[in-house]
C-alpha cells in the first residue's frame, strides 16, 4: 500500500471553485461528458477541474492526488471534500485485486492504474488532525475505486448512523452519478448495509424482491458458500410467498405480540396482507412516509419540533382555542380567515395562530379530527371538525370499523421500526431449521441464502463502452479488443479475448494500420501485461493495413486484433493469481475463493469454509486441520507398522 502524507495538504484557498454535491457528476458539472468518450479519457477530463494536492503525492512517485470542495447545503453551510487518488501499479505491495477475485473477475487482466474516490470524515480530511495515510483508513463517508479499464468497486460508505453529515441514499446517488458520468463499465459492492440491527438485504429482499441497493440498479453478482443466482431467486420467492395465515397459526398461539403486530398493519392497510412479502412491503412503504422522530408531541395532537420558537404548552393552548372556534361552527366548513379571526380574540400572537393552522391539517385533537381542504370553487382553505369518539371502543383499544384514520396518524416511525425488528428477529433470524418442520423449515434456509448473496454488481456500460451519438458526422466509432497469442502452446493457439472492448473514434477514411496504432497505445496504457503488445493481424477478417476500416466494418462494429507481447509472456497478468491459486473444494459447492474465512487441510492442501466444517467464527482456526476425506483415508489406512 502506498503511503499518502496529508500533513502538507493546505487549507482551502480563497476564491477556489466549490462544486454542488447534488449535481456533481452530471453533464456539465463540472465536465461536459462526451458521450463517445471512454472511462480513462473521462477520468483525465475530470481531474483537470481538481485542485492538485501535493500532500497526496508519494515521495517515491507513482501516486498523485486531487481534491474537489463540494457544497452539500448552503444554509446552514455543510461542505465535504472529495479526494481522487491515482495509484500506479509500481507502488502496490500486492498487484492483484482481491475484490475482483471475490466477485468473479479474476480473469480480468491487471491494470496499470487505480483511481480512488474518497469522501473522508471531517477529522480525516483536516490536515491538522495528523492523519497520514488516506487509503489505509477504513472509515470514510465513501470510498470507491476504479481500475483503468472502467471496472470498479464501492468499498465502503457510511451514512448518518455512522456519524456522517449525509444520509446513505444521498451518498449512493452521488456515487451513481460519478459512475454514469465517468462511463464505468461494471461496479461491484459488498452489501453489509444495516439499519437498527437489521440486515437490509434480507428485509428489502422480502419486501421488494431486491436488495436496498437495487433502487440504483445493483443486483445479484455472486454468492458466497456456493450460492447461485437461481438459489437466490428461489429463496426470495419462498419468503415472499409465505402465507400469513400459516405464520399466524404457527407463531400466534405462543406469541401474542406477533398477532397484535399483524392485526395493527392489517387494520392500516387498504388491502389484505396475504403473504409475508405483502406485510414487509406495506411496512417499509409506510415507514418511508412517516415523519422522523425529531419532535416533542403535545397533547393537542401537533408534533412540535425541538427548535420551534413556541413552547409545546403555548401550541397546545392555541390548538384548543382553534378547536373550540370550529365547534361553534357546528361541524360546517369554515374558511381559514374566519377561524383565525375568531381565535384572535383569545390569542394575540398571529404568528402562533398561523403556525397552528398550518400544522393542524388532518390531525386528531381529543375526540375530534380537524380536517383541512381547499375549496375547489373559491380556492380558499377551509377547516371543519369531525367527531370520531364513536370510532373507539375505549381509551386503549380501537374498533375495526372506523379506526384506520386515527391509527394511521398515531403510529410513529419508532414503533414501526420496533415492529419490523420484532418480525425480523422472530421470523427471519431465530427460526431453527432443526426444530421447525414442513414449510417453516424453509425460512431459516432461505434467509441464510439471501444473507450469503452479498456481492452485488451493476452493469453500467458493459463490454461495449460506447455507441455513436446523434450529431457526430466527422468522426465514427469502432469497438476493438485484442487476442493475445500464447507462445507457450505448441500449436500456437490463441487464448480467449482477455480484455473488454474499447471504443475508438476515427475519421471516416481511417485505415486498419491507423486503428492498429490506436489499439496498441490504448491497451498498453491500460494493462500492465500488454505494455509490449504488438498487433499482428485482424482476427476473422481478411483485411490489409491500407484498407479502410469502415469499408469492411460498419460504424459501431467490432474488430479484434491478434498479436503477442514482445517482452514477457502471459503469466501473472490476471487479477486472479494463476501461480498461487488456491485449490478450493468445499462441501457447499464453492470452487473459488469468495472472501469468506477458510481453512486448508494440512495433507491435501484443499481449502474449505470454516463455517462448512463447523468451526465457529469466534473460534481460532486449529493449528493442524484435516479434512473429512483425509481423515477417512487415515482411518482406512492399513496398520502395517510392526
Amino acid at each position: 500500500m502506498s503511503h499518502l502524507d496529508l500533513s502538507s495538504c493546505k487549507k482551502r484557498r480563497r476564491g477556489e471553485r466549490v462544486f454542488k454535491f447534488k449535481t456533481f457528476g452530471e453533464k456539465g458539472h463540472p465536465v461536459d461528458w462526451d458521450g463517445g468518450g471512454v472511462f480513462v479519457e473521462n477520468v483525465k477530463a475530470l481531474l483537470e477541474f481538481g485542485n492538485v494536492e501535493s500532500g497526496l503525492r508519494s515521495g517515491s512517485g507513482g501516486v498523485a492526488g486531487w481534491s474537489f470542495p463540494l457544497e452539500v447545503y448552503r444554509h446552514p453551510p455543510v461542505h465535504v471534500m472529495l479526494f481522487v487518488v491515482e495509484e500506479s501499479l509500481e507502488v502496490l505491495l500486492d498487484r492483484h485485486c482481491k475484490h475482483c477475485q471475490y466477485v468473479g473477475w479474476g480473469h480480468h487482466m491487471i491494470c496499470n492504474k487505480k483511481y480512488h474516490f474518497l469522501l473522508p470524515f471531517k477529522d480525516t480530511a483536516d490536515p491538522t488532525k495528523g492523519k497520514s495515510n488516506l487509503l489505509e483508513l477504513k472509515a470514510h463517508i465513501m470510498h470507491g475505486v476504479f481500475h483503468s479499464n472502467g471496472f470498479g468497486h464501492l468499498l465502503c460508505f457510511n451514512g448518518l448512523e455512522m456519524g456522517s453529515d449525509l444520509p446513505g441514499y444521498r451518498i449512493m446517488e452521488f456515487w451513481d452519478r460519478l459512475c454514469c458520468g465517468l462511463r464505468a463499465r461494471k461496479v461491484s459492492l459488498s452489501d453489509y448495509s444495516q439499519k437498527k440491527g437489521m440486515e437490509l438485504r434480507l428485509i428489502h429482499g422480502v419486501g421488494y424482491g431486491e436488495p436496498w441497493f437495487g433502487r440504483w440498479g445493483y443486483g445479484f453478482g455472486r454468492g458466497t458458500y456456493g450460492v447461485t443466482l437461481q438459489m437466490y431467486q428461489k429463496a426470495i420467492e419462498a419468503l415472499q410467498t409465505m402465507p400469513m395465515c400459516l405464520l399466524a397459526h404457527h407463531l400466534g398461539n405462543s406469541n401474542h405480540e406477533f398477532t397484535s403486530i399483524i392485526s395493527r398493519y392489517q387494520t392500516l392497510s387498504s388491502h389484505s396482507l396475504v403473504t409475508l412479502g405483502d406485510l414487509f412491503h406495506f411496512m417499509l412503504e409506510l415507514k418511508s412516509r412517516l415523519p422522523k422522530e425529531r419532535y416533542n408531541s403535545s397533547n393537542g395532537g401537533i408534533l412540535v419540533e425541538n427548535t420551534c420558537r413556541w413552547s409545546p404548552k403555548r401550541v397546545e393552548m392555541a390548538t384548543r382555542v382553534i378547536v373550540e372556534a370550529l365547534k361553534r361552527a357546528e361541524f360546517r366548513w369554515v374558511s381559514r380567515q374566519e377561524v383565525r379571526d375568531t381565535a384572535r380574540a383569545y390569542i394575540g400572537d398571529t404568528g402562533l395562530l398561523d403556525f397552528v393552522l398550518k400544522s393542524l391539517g388532518n390531525h386528531i385533537v381529543g375526540n375530534y379530527l380537524v380536517r383541512r381542504s381547499l375549496n375547489p370553487v373559491t380556492k380558499v382553505l377551509e377547516y371543519c371538525l369531525e367527531d370520531i369518539s364513536n370510532s373507539f371502543l375505549n381509551q386503549e383499544g380501537l374498533s375495526l370499523g372506523d379506526s384506520k384514520t386515527k391509527a394511521r396518524y398515531m403510529i410513529t416511525r419508532v414503533q414501526l421500526t420496533n415492529d419490523l425488528f420484532y418480525l425480523y428477529k422472530y421470523i427471519l433470524r431465530e427460526q431453527n431449521p432443526t426444530t421447525t418442520m414442513g414449510i417453516f423449515a424453509t425460512i431459516p434456509i432461505a434467509s441464510r441464502i439471501i444473507l450469503d448473496s452479498k456481492y452485488l454488481i451493476k452493469d453500467y456500460y458493459g463490454d461495449l463502452p460506447s455507441k455513436l451519438e446523434a450529431g457526430i458526422t466527422s468522426e465514427c466509432t469502432i469497438n476493438s479488443t485484442i487476442a493475445l497469442r500464447n507462445d507457450s502452446c505448441a500449436d500456437g493457439s490463441i487464448k480467449n479475448v482477455m480484455a473488454p472492448f474499447e471504443c475508438f473514434r476515427l475519421n471516416s477514411n481511417a485505415t486498419f494500420d491507423e486503428l492498429k496504432l490506436h489499439v496498441e497505445k490504448r491497451f498498453s496504457e491500460i494493462y500492465c501485461g500488454l505494455r509490449s503488445f504488438v498487433a499482428q493481424s485482424v482476427l476473422n477478417l481478411n483485411a490489409k493495413g491500407s484498407d479502410s476500416v469502415f469499408g469492411l466494418v460498419e460504424v459501431g462494429g467490432k474488430v479484434v486484433f491478434e498479436g503477442r507481447n514482445e517482452e514477457g509472456g502471459t503469466d501473472d497478468i490476471f487479477e486472479g493469481n494463476q501461480t498461487t491459486k488456491l485449490v478450493v473444494d468445499c462441501g457447499c459447492g464453492a470452487k473459488e475463493n469468495d472472501g469468506e474465512r477458510m481453512v486448508t487441510c494440512d495433507i491435501c492442501e484443499v481449502w474449505q469454509h470454516t463455517r462448512c466444517v463447523r468451526i465457529p467464527n469466534d473460534q481460532e482456526i486449529p493449528t493442524i486441520f484435516l479434512c473429512s476425506r483425509c481423515e477417512q483415508d487415515i482411518l482406512l489406512f492399513p496398520n502395517s507398522l510392526p
